[in-house]
């Protein structure tokens, strides 16, 4: 697979948990415990913060995307346990979230073997 091709799927990765983390709080699953903005900020918040060097393709803003990933994968597992109502969108961060983690990561490994 080229190297591109990677960056897509990370990009596929990122758009999907963006928008699943801003639809879920608000349309599909709203909380009654919790204010609907700190949600957003605490879940979609962090990942804007290496959103614009990730565009530009940097590759440190890439392992970090690679990195930040990685909590909302746990989230993902945690929600889809102890949560049985909402495991389908559990299920969609897990995926969303590994598809991020694993396509900027090869994408700087391989631009890294280049």
């Amino acid at each position: 697979m080229q190297r591109i091709h990677y960056y897509y799927a990370a990009l596929a990765g990122f758009f999907g948990l963006f928008l699943l983390l801003m639809a879920w709080p608000t349309l599909l699953a709203p909380s009654t415990k919790f204010p609907t903005a700190l949600l957003l900020i605490v879940g979609v918040g962090p990942l804007l913060l290496p959103f614009k060097g990730f565009l530009n393709r940097n590759l440190k803003s890439c392992t970090w995307m690679s990195y930040l990933s990685l909590p909302y994968f746990i989230h993902g597992v945690t929600e889809a346990y102890a949560n049985q109502g909402q495991r389908s969108l559990a299920l969609l961060e897990i995926l969303f979230s590994l598809l991020l983690c694993f396509g900027a990561g090869f994408y700087v490994y391989k631009a890294e073997k280049a």
